[in-house]
């Protein structure tokens, strides 16, 4: 990574900036992502997508206003795709149900989340809680969700699941 683009050390991990100056794609905030071309009809469902041919991450313009932790998590899940599972001209769609499994009305077992979206989940909460840092802050901020959040300025979410993946005890209360 250069320099120029980020130092390695200070946080948040600048996200837009890596998609811009390193892989030369563009992120576009969308209403209507169902309006991509040859995208799957599910209006309103869709958090982000790539469009590989014009090198471009297109992202739900409504959620990301919402959620901006969501927005920065939504493009590196899509870098991810762009890494691990770029082929040809292929875009590829990301239904809010597959990286977000709290969708599902109450008492309905989850889908299987698809291969690809779980390791474009693992490239984004890599990318934008890397393991060094984030069980450094824990650590530093004993815990406290809220406080990584704001550090990552990432979603409740993520972090979440980024203290699962990467602290081996975290029985203890969490803030």
């Amino acid at each position: 990574m250069p320099s120029y683009v980020w130092d390695g050390e200070t946080l948040p991990v600048p996200v837009e900036d890596i998609v811009d100056s390193v892989y030369g794609l563009r992120v576009r905030l969308v209403d209507d992502l169902s309006t991509a071309p040859g995208a799957p009809d599910t209006v309103g469902t869709l958090s982000g997508l790539l469009l590989t041919g014009p090198g471009e991450i297109w992202v739900n313009k409504e959620e990301a206003g919402r959620w901006p932790g969501r927005r920065r998590f939504t493009i590196g899940h899509e870098l991810g795709h762009w890494e691990l599972h770029r082929t040809d001209k292929q875009s590829l769609y990301c239904r809010t149900a597959s990286i977000e499994e709290n969708n599902q009305p109450a008492g309905t077992p989850l889908p299987a989340v698809p291969i690809a979206e779980e390791e474009a989940n693992s490239f984004a909460a890599a990318l934008l809680m890397p393991a060094d840092f984030f069980t450094g802050e824990y650590e530093r901020l004993n815990g406290d969700t809220t406080a990584l959040c704001a550090r990552f300025k990432c979603s409740a979410k993520a972090v979440g699941h980024r203290i699962n993946a990467l602290i081996p005890d975290h029985s203890r209360p969490v803030r």
